[in-house]
């Protein structure tokens, strides 16, 4: 043994709060918010980003600047900025903390893309990387603005030169489908290096998606599981209770399959379904996650009319409350056809998962508000306590991503006092009771990995074409024929009666309920 064998940690005994938090040593940075005054700007980003700037993340030099069409000083946008963090701060509001972080917001108005406007924007830059960063200049740009806008902001700042050095946030959706994601792209990289680049999914932010890869990679137990010869289908669940809100116009646009199912849920098979990556730098992880992707068995038109079911809510009651059909939300035409409600049969054409099913459904003004992935393993073939045990429950492993992130694992032990009969039980760990302490939300986390250059949570551009070539059959066969039963759901159900019968049809049920 060395002299200091004592000072050795038994990990047996490390308590949670024992385990140092990394810390996030950001660098000196101005960030650039194109639609600084919208919707997403002023309930989702500030707010994040005061709670960073409370938790001591920031550095002592950094700039925020709103760059939007609405003219207004630099006082009157952090008048704007600091009702917001009152309303919409994801932690509680500290008055003091709120000063002193809008004191680091400027404003700048124009029309986006216009040479006036990026040569202003410029001066701005220089100043402010003068005044409060001793000549750095760490800029980040996000386009918190609608994917139309992209292209001129892009040509504006590759024509003033204020592309090098930089990175630059883009929301989803890239694209409506892919050629033009493909276009999009195309933009991007014609004035930034894929490297640069942090295309957002709010989805890999979570703790439990994070989560997936550690379960499986550190646990012999869970990867060698997990394969075909073993899992008789997973489930993925990704279930909103609200409506469209305010997105009225954007939704009826989009709808289902580009907002949640082209991404998040695409995005959640391939963590699911990826072999394990030769290290954990973000292009091994995100190479993997693309095989996944491209293997996903091709969709013809049968196979839609078979396997994929769309729906579109009616008025119904959540949570006691009387709400509205889907036609009749603001800004949605009072004949639209646009599906709210998708559930559908995936396969993983590979040998780790070959004959697996994937069962997706998502939608808006479902019964409640929950994201599950449930993998459930394969039954024996036998009855080895007798026709006592006809129904029983498979075993199931739950990842819980919203709004309790955890992982359940289901079992059969023996009912007390009953003989040979089977009882389904959870070994349940939640997040918050195992880490009381603060947690970092999913788009705190991804603007600290952008901060520190970290790509692995963001996502490439092949994966975005990946992702289109699997969904891009399904939305030109849904908008080629028009449903004829629309609305065919209520809210406050789990969806149209037709989700249930493909899943029931192959002898399963869905796990979240």
């Amino acid at each position: 043994m060395t002299d200091n064998a004592h000072e050795v940690i038994d990990s047996r005994y490390l308590q949670p709060c024992d385990i140092p938090i990394e810390a996030s040593n950001i660098e000196p940075f101005i960030l650039l918010i194109f639609g600084g005054t919208g919707d997403l700007s002023r309930k989702k980003l500030m707010p994040t980003l005061f709670d960073l700037h409370k938790k001591g993340e920031f550095p002592e030099y950094f700039s925020i600047i709103g760059f939007g069409r609405t003219g207004m000083t630099d006082v009157e946008f952090r008048t704007l900025i600091k009702a917001s963090l009152r309303e919409y701060s994801i932690k509680s509001y500290n008055e003091l903390a709120a000063e002193k972080f809008i004191s680091h917001l400027y404003y700048l108005s124009g029309h986006m893309g216009e040479q006036a406007a990026m040569r202003r924007l410029s001066a701005r830059i220089d100043e402010l990387s003068i005044r409060t960063q001793k000549g750095s200049k760490e800029v980040v740009y996000y386009l918190a603005v609608p994917p139309e806008a992209t292209p001129g902001i892009v040509k504006g700042l590759k024509d003033q030169g204020l592309c090098k050095n930089a990175k630059i946030i883009v929301e989803k959706p890239v694209g409506v489908n892919g050629e033009s994601a493909r276009t999009l792209n195309a933009i991007l990289r014609d004035a930034f290096d894929e490297a640069q680049i942090y295309r957002i999914d709010h989805y890999l932010g979570k703790e439990t998606v994070q989560n997936i890869m550690f379960l499986r990679f550190t646990n012999p137990i869970f990867e060698r599981l997990w394969y075909e010869r073993n899992i008789d289908n997973v489930q993925i669940t990704v279930a909103e209770d609200i409506g469209i809100e305010l997105r009225g116009e954007f939704y009826d646009r989009n709808g289902i399959v580009r907002d949640i199912v082209q991404n998040h849920v695409l995005q959640l098979i391939g963590m699911i379904a990826m072999e394990p990556p030769i290290g954990f730098k973000a292009d091994y992880i995100r190479d993997e996650k693309i095989k996944v992707v491209r293997s996903i068995r091709a969709m013809g038109s049968e196979y839609i009319g078979r396997y994929l079911v769309r729906g579109q809510y009616g008025g119904g009651k959540i949570h006691g409350a009387t709400v509205p059909g889907y036609r009749q939300e603001e800004k949605v035409s009072p004949s639209s056809v646009t599906p709210t409600f998708f559930a559908g049969k995936f396969y993983v054409d590979n040998l780790r998962w070959a004959k697996v099913p994937f069962y997706v459904r998502a939608g808006k003004r479902l019964k409640r508000r929950v994201t599950e992935i449930c993998l459930q393993f394969k039954q024996f073939p036998l009855r080895l306590f007798g026709r006592t045990c006809d129904v029983m429950e498979p075993n199931a492993l739950i990842l819980t991503i919203q709004p309790e992130e955890g992982i359940s694992l289901r079992f059969g032990v023996k009912y007390p006092f009953a003989r040979n009969q089977i009882y389904p039980v959870n070994m349940d760990f939640c997040y918050r009771e195992t880490f009381p302490q603060e947690h970092y939300s999913a788009y705190e986390r991804l603007l600290i990995d952008c901060m520190k250059g970290d790509l692995t949570l963001f996502v490439r551009e092949d994966m975005v074409d990946a992702m289109w070539e699997v969904v891009d059959p399904i939305i030109e066969n849904w908008e080629s024929i028009p449903p004829g039963d629309f609305p065919n759901y209520k809210a406050g159900s789990w969806g149209p009666a037709e989700a249930d019968r493909l899943i029931n049809e192959d002898g399963h049920h869905w796990l979240t309920v």
